[in-house]
């Protein structure tokens, strides 16, 4: 079975964001970016979610979480 895809609700010039995507790249864990600037939709699930910044990070089988965090993300890998 194919694993879900981790969803990073990023925007640009976001340095946590960068470190998430280049961690997640480094790992070869495949990740979808949901860009806050170019989706207004995104803002809303962000919000709805509890967050006010970024990025946030959603996966099956962790709990959704902001900031650059290595230690959550390399249960991913």
């Amino acid at each position: 079975m194919k694993k879900a895809p981790v969803i990073v609700y990023s925007k640009p010039n976001c340095m946590q964001c960068n470190f998430t995507k280049k961690f997640l790249e480094d790992k070869g864990i495949p990740y979808e970016i949901k860009d806050i600037e170019q989706n207004e939709s995104a803002v809303k699930e962000v919000k709805s979610m509890g967050f006010s910044s970024l990025p946030v990070v959603l996966a099956e089988g962790i709990e959704a979480f902001h900031g650059f965090r290595p230690d959550i993300l390399s249960k991913l890998a």
